[in-house]
């Protein structure tokens, strides 16, 4: 289908949530880390994607990897590294820091650095907290003489309790995305942390692995550590079979108490700017995913459901026939945002723009075909819904034809059920 008009918009939370590293590691492009850190922006940006991640990360129910046991020292004080600050100084009285603490892109990247293992580097580039955007990073290429590989880290800080702080260090679906493997545990100190071993595309179409580490403090510390198998994010051939750190060595640096002290000393228009999360102007009175299997048809059996972003949902039915995936976002705000989708578009009587479109399917899995229903309402609340013959996007069909017809999805995009207001 035309990638401007019925893009993922769960594979976009996840590549801005889950790798604030972003696309262009080696472009050096300090914008797009501004852009990924700003909530409101995030969100639209989420919003103008419409479908699932490649299918990628996301559903909650399907068997998403199983809890990681961690040892009672995760704060070990190794794991301080002095070389970040110049007035720093370990221990517990180091995660308030005071007023005059700041640090240097130079700080940030030795920091990391320190807390690799032996190896050469180049292609280091690196933001600090001396100024309010963007938010501190460090990248580099590191080669531990098995293979060249980029690191990115990126430090942020969210609304503790906040949906953006709960949709941080979770495991995506395997309904939804292939990975080999991902594990979330809760620290004795009350952080979420996870575990990724997946691809850089979900379909595949190259070797490059990704794997990532992240953390999430009670306090709001948002710590992400991403590594690839290539020199590069993307565009580079593989260089070895695996990103160069295991598991337990992600989680040793991504618990490194500096990086605690670093999101501290960031300066305070920049909090203002991550923790304001404006409220959506139209959500529907239930949660999406109850709205949406209440509109499905009579028949169908819902098998598997989920959500991990407010305004996604999805399900999983039977009919008889075979699984199918069918996911539905709903999004407020969108006039203006999306001519180029509805310049031909159908206008009801009401004003509503309706489009509908069969498309082969995006993500791989062979002789898959998505059937979608996009419709814009005149104060601008998009609702688009999408029906798959296979219940997983990157899984081949297992039947020739989705569950729900055409117009069986575009009743569910124009109720007014999604009008009503929380």
């Amino acid at each position: 289908m035309p990638e401007n008009q019925h893009e993922d918009p769960f594979e976009n939370r996840f590549a801005t949530a889950l790798r604030d590293t972003g696309d262009g590691f080696r472009a050096g492009d300090p914008a797009a880390l501004v852009t990924g850190g700003q909530v409101r922006g995030r969100r639209k940006q989420l919003l103008r994607r419409t479908a699932v991640l490649g299918g990628i990360t996301g559903v909650a129910l399907v068997g998403v990897g199983g809890t990681l046991l961690l040892p009672s020292d995760v704060h070990d004080p190794r794991r301080t590294s002095a070389a970040a600050g110049p007035a720093s100084t370990a221990g517990p009285s180091a995660a308030s820091p005071s007023p005059a603490e700041s640090f240097t892109g130079d700080d940030v990247v030795r920091s990391l650095k320190e807390l690799l293992p032996r190896g050469t580097y180049s292609q280091e580039e690196s933001q600090g907290t001396e100024s309010a955007m963007p938010p501190p990073y460090a990248r580099v290429v590191f080669d531990d003489g098995k293979g060249a590989a980029a690191l990115g880290l990126s430090l942020d800080r969210v609304e503790p309790g906040s949906n953006q702080a709960r949709q941080r260090a979770v495991c995506p679906d395997k309904a939804l995305v292939k990975f080999d493997d991902c594990t979330t545990a809760k620290l004795p100190d009350g952080s979420r942390l996870a575990l990724f071993q997946g691809y850089e595309y979900s379909d595949q179409r190259a070797d490059t692995k990704r794997w990532y580490a992240e953390l999430v403090t009670p306090k709001g510390h948002h710590v992400l550590l991403t590594e690839w198998n290539a020199p590069a994010e993307k565009g580079a051939p593989v260089s070895r079979p695996q990103p160069p750190l295991s598991v337990e060595q992600m989680k040793e640096v991504v618990t490194a108490d500096v990086w605690r002290r670093v999101v501290d000393a960031m300066p305070t228009e920049r909090r203002r700017v991550v923790t304001s999360e404006a409220p959506s102007a139209r959500v529907p009175g239930r949660s999406v995913v109850d709205t949406l299997k209440s509109l499905l048809p009579d028949g169908l059996e819902v098998t598997v459901e989920g959500n991990q972003a407010e305004e996604y949902a999805y399900v999983v039915v039977d009919d008889g026939k075979g699984w199918s995936l069918v996911q539905i976002n709903v999004q407020p705000d969108m006039s203006g945002e999306l001519d180029r989708i509805f310049s031909d578009a159908e206008k009801l009587p009401d004003g509503t723009l309706v489009t509908t479109q069969e498309s082969p399917g995006e993500k791989a899995g062979k002789d898959v075909v998505m059937w979608t229903a996009d419709t814009l309402r005149t104060d601008g609340l998009r609702v688009v819904i999408s029906a798959f013959n296979t219940p997983a996007q990157h899984e081949d069909a297992t039947r020739d034809t989705p569950a729900l017809t055409l117009a069986q999805l575009r009743e569910i995009a124009l109720s007014t059920e999604w009008d009503t207001g929380a």
